[in-house]
């Protein structure tokens, strides 16, 4: 769901792109319906949007803050994406002065590059396509500058959000203009490309060691203790208790960190008007850690789990 449109010729580059993101929740083949029948054209406003997502059982979320082109250095970028359950497939256009190379990613991997000298490149689905060029070829001069290439595609911006709802009213524009020739402009856009993709790699790596750990997080969260044996008492200095873990409890920090395994000793705090003898039993009972002898109440700062 996006329109992105480049120029790129002997005195610079333009790249305008929308902001819409539309993400779908419900049944796969009813999704499928939608977003083909918003891609043929059918669809063309918010509000048929939202009432025939209704009719199909589809849930929207639709955001207008979605940043699809962007600048490094003298090099403008436009990206769109396609997600599946299993892997990302991106592509991208990277422009300058006299040069430009399109590339598809999946993953962060390059999976295929074509490169040009100059054109106009225009990326979304076959409607939005079809409108955008037809503006562009009615509104085009044959010596035109990039200002007035910027104009044009904001009108196209303006005109194709009427009529459709799988773009935004809003947009970006960058426009640059180095001085380059074409082996210098193809030097800078394969070394911007390599930098940039590398930078994504990272990010990936960085995003599945999130997701692992917050994985592992939720694997744990779901083994809280709320009832249940603890461990006894197995020494006493006024208020704090040592107390050995039993063969099926564990503690971890709050950032689910290891702390002691089943056997093992835990420091916690009692009450120091509480009675308290080597020996006695900690509980969980009702959602409250305590003595099970006499329900006297035990603090601990970390998070008890039953263990595998």
């Amino acid at each position: 769901m996006s329109l992105i449109m480049s120029y790129i010729g002997r005195k610079g580059c333009v790249i305008a792109g929308d902001k819409r993101r539309i993400a779908y929740f419900g049944d796969k083949s009813n999704r499928e319906i939608l977003e083909e029948e918003l891609h043929a054209g059918a669809i063309k406003n918010d509000d048929e949007l939202q009432k025939r997502a209704a009719d199909l059982g589809i849930t929207l979320k639709i955001t207008d803050d979605a940043c699809k082109v962007r600048s490094i250095g003298e090099v403008v970028v436009g990206e769109v994406s396609f997600r599946s359950p299993f892997e990302t497939r991106r592509r991208r256009i990277y422009g300058t002065t006299n040069g430009y190379q399109i590339v598809e990613l999946l993953g962060s991997d390059i999976s295929k590059m074509e490169k040009g000298e100059s054109s106009i490149v225009v990326f979304g689905n076959k409607k939005t396509k079809e409108m955008a060029n037809e503006i562009i070829k009615k509104k085009w001069k044959t010596k035109t500058t990039l200002k007035e290439i910027s104009d044009i595609f904001k009108e196209v911006m303006v005109e194709v959000a009427k009529k459709t709802p799988s773009i935004s009213n809003g947009h970006d524009i960058f426009i640059k203009h180095p001085k380059l020739d074409k082996k210098e402009a193809q030097k800078l856009l394969r070394d911007t490309i390599l930098r940039d993709v590398k930078i994504l790699q990272k990010w990936r790596e960085k995003l599945q060691e999130d997701l692992l750990e917050k994985a592992e997080s939720i694997k744990l969260a779901s083994k809280i203790l709320n009832e249940g044996e603890i461990g006894r008492v197995v020494s006493i200095d006024e208020n704090r208790l040592e107390i050995i873990l039993g063969k099926n409890v564990q503690a971890f920090d709050i950032n689910w960190k290891p702390l002691a395994k089943p056997g093992e000793k835990v420091l916690m705090l009692l009450d120091e008007s509480a009675d308290v003898v080597v020996g006695d039993l900690a509980v969980i009972e009702n959602e409250n850690l305590c003595l099970k002898r006499n329900n006297s109440s035990l603090k601990c700062d970390f998070i008890l789990c039953k263990s595998d």
